[in-house]
């Protein structure tokens, strides 16, 4: 490991725990390109001392990658830690997104491990163990993460956030068009009345949530990493993120994958 790294995901992870944030990395430590921002999110979990338990993808829409001034997708680590229970309260302590995402996620029954020849969207739902409900809260080390570039938002984890994953959905969600299939979220204000309401789709995650996994499955194949078994890979938003109050209650209706709902607070996470 460069010492740069090291000393780039230190720092990082000292404004991650602080609730602080930075404008950039310094220009010793800045990653001139998305090589180097990958080897500083390497490091991550070894200057944090946590293991790797998944892996989420950001900027899976046009929008998205349009809102960060990239042109695709990134990949950052979920961390031990990282993942807390459905119906439990997040805290907005230190987070400047304040946004919820529900997510379509997978949990991995199967290795795919690095190799020269790309996986195939067969390949790696034959590796799908489930598929779960999921929110993530993201969260940025930069003051103004939409200007901080692919190489800086890829060193910081692809702004990964809290996560909380709901119950494997029935095993018919194979048979199903993910695509198509349709996400209705609603954000409740302390008092208990709608405060809004969205609606997304599968189709919001590079086209497909499958095309998402597939995607990840073949850009940790190229970083000679792999996606493990027992690994959460959570594949996106599948629809304009939500603004969040503390306080609010935050509900989404997967229809028959389940519905699941979070409540937004000021304690720790």
């Amino acid at each position: 490991m460069h010492r740069s790294a090291q000393e780039a995901a230190e720092l990082l992870w000292t404004c991650r725990r602080s609730g602080t944030v930075i404008d950039a990395l310094p220009n010793a430590l800045r990653p001139p390109d998305t090589a180097a921002g990958h080897a500083i999110q390497a490091a991550l979990p070894l200057v944090a001392g946590r293991s790797v338990i998944g892996w989420k993808i950001a900027a899976t829409s046009a929008a998205g990658q349009a809102h960060v001034q990239v042109d695709g997708p990134l990949a950052g680590r979920i961390l031990e830690g990282f993942v807390q229970p459905i119906g439990a309260t997040l805290s907005v302590v230190g987070n400047r997104m304040r946004v919820v995402e529900p997510e379509f996620a997978f949990r991995m029954g199967s290795d795919l491990p690095p190799r020269a020849a790309r996986y195939t969207v067969s390949d790696v739902m034959a590796a799908v163990a489930s598929l779960h409900a999921a929110f993530e809260m993201p969260d940025s080390r930069f003051a103004d993460f939409a200007s901080a570039g692919m190489a800086q938002l890829i060193a910081d984890n692809a702004c990964c956030g809290v996560f909380a994953f709901g119950p494997a959905a029935p095993p018919t969600w194979r048979e199903v068009d993910l695509a198509a299939h349709r996400v209705h979220a609603a954000v409740r204000g302390a008092d208990g009345t709608v405060r809004y309401t969205r609606d997304g789709e599968g189709r919001a995650l590079l086209g497909d949530p499958r095309i998402a996994l597939t995607w990840l499955a073949n850009e940790l194949s190229s970083l000679g990493i792999g996606l493990r078994a027992g690994k959460w890979a959570s594949c996106g938003t599948c629809m304009v993120p939500l603004a969040i109050l503390p306080g609010d209650h935050v509900e989404a209706d997967y229809g028959t994958f389940g519905r699941i709902a979070i409540e937004i607070g000021l304690g720790e996470n």
